[in-house]
């Protein structure tokens, strides 16, 4: 299990439109630290439905940007 306060969401990611964030260290950050995890880990972030990480591998959009 993964308490992903608001990092990564059902469908979604976290903000980075806050003073110091960042849309390309947020999205390489889920892919390299997240991602990685095993498919059937399941998600519970700090808003929303929880899901699970092979569910967002899959169909999270923001997570697709820049894959063929």
């Amino acid at each position: 299990r993964l308490f992903g306060g608001d990092i990564l969401f059902a469908g979604g990611v976290g903000r980075w439109d806050i003073p110091g964030g960042s849309r390309k260290d947020l999205i390489e950050g889920i892919r390299r630290y997240l991602l990685p995890l095993p498919p059937e880990t399941e998600v519970y972030p700090g808003h929303g439905r929880s899901t699970t990480i092979g569910a967002e591998r899959e169909a999270n959009p923001f997570l697709q940007e820049g894959r063929s």
